[in-house]
């Protein structure tokens, strides 16, 4: 359902979300995040554009989230990125169909139910989550460099 973009984009999130909050290298998300490097700086710009994400030039710069991850939903990573598409109209472009037929209603209730979920969760709560496992950590997470 969801784009592997998308997918990157929450894990560079996750990654800068967990404490302690410092600017992260492209190079030590992309090893931290399993994503290619080149291809997670294209993501990174596109968070950056966004507002959710700033980039920090020179020495002791990097990547770090714009607003406190208590502010920051999981949607807004996913739209940021890719946003979830409501059926609004016939996808065929069927003219006798001035509403959604049966299976595009159904269609878009699970995508309004996919983004009202999305939508309930901060990062903030993923990170505190009770679960012990850490997002996308083996261990206690270490500095970035």
């Amino acid at each position: 359902m969801l784009s592997s973009t998308s997918e990157y984009a929450l894990r560079a999130v996750a990654s800068m979300a967990v404490p302690p909050i410092v600017p992260w290298s492209a190079d030590a998300l992309a090893e931290k995040t399993k994503v290619p490097r080149r291809y997670l700086t294209r993501v990174l710009q596109t968070l950056a554009a966004s507002g959710l994400v700033q980039s920090k030039p020179g020495p002791g710069g990097g990547y770090i989230l714009s607003r406190d991850t208590s502010e920051i939903t999981i949607l807004d990573v996913v739209n940021s990125i890719n946003p979830v598409r409501r059926i609004t109209t016939c996808p065929l472009g069927l003219k006798s169909h001035t509403s959604l037929c049966p299976l595009h209603c159904e269609l878009d209730k699970t995508y309004a139910m996919v983004e009202e979920s999305l939508k309930r969760v901060t990062i903030q709560e993923m990170v505190d989550s009770a679960n012990p496992i850490l997002p996308l950590c083996d261990t206690k997470p270490e500095l970035p460099i």
